[in-house]
């Protein structure tokens, strides 16, 4: 895939008292992204072209898509295709990058969320809600060892956006 036409629509950094390893273990690992991810399960197959799913805490397909990039405890790039329907006809592809980045005694986490065409604020402002929540999650439970709970639904004005394109959604 050539990934030279993403941009950026959405990057959020955060820093984490953690090591490298941890954080990459936290990105990548079934059995710690459900602490952290609202009981969501990460399966990747760390490798090009690897499989990398989500998986709903019921263990249905929440997201699906593929590794484009793995670096390990450095770099991880993947597709990010939500399971609704016509949503990757209508939006295209997503891709997601984590960035890890020693910082003296601490990691320095950098997601962006890329997309290969313009996409509205209205549809952005999913994940603009989303990924806050989960990262800063993550970092409760690599500090703390307890996620924050936070209640998470989609935000009406993309879901609004969604239909108006003729995207169904659950």
């Amino acid at each position: 895939m050539d990934i030279s036409t993403f941009k950026p629509a959405i990057v959020y950094t955060i820093y984490i008292a953690s090591t490298p390893e941890k954080v990459w273990e936290a990105l990548t690992s079934a059995e710690f992204s459900r602490k952290y991810f609202s009981g969501n399960a990460v399966e990747v197959d760390l490798r090009l072209g690897g499989a990398f799913i989500v998986r709903a805490p019921d263990g249905s397909l929440h997201i699906s898509g593929e590794v484009i990039e793995c670096v390990p405890c450095r770099k991880l790039t993947v597709t990010f295709n939500v399971n609704w329907p016509a949503l990757i006809e209508k939006l295209g592809p997503t891709l997601v990058t984590y960035e890890i980045e020693p910082t003296g005694d601490v990691v320095k986490l950098t997601m962006l969320q890329s997309q290969d065409r313009p996409i509205s604020d209205d549809i952005l402002s999913g994940g603009r809600q989303g990924w806050p929540a989960i990262l800063s999650s993550l970092k409760s439970v690599l500090e703390t060892g307890k996620p924050l709970v936070i209640k998470m639904a989609p935000p009406q004005r993309m879901l609004e956006a969604l239909k108006a394109m003729g995207i169904a959604t659950p």
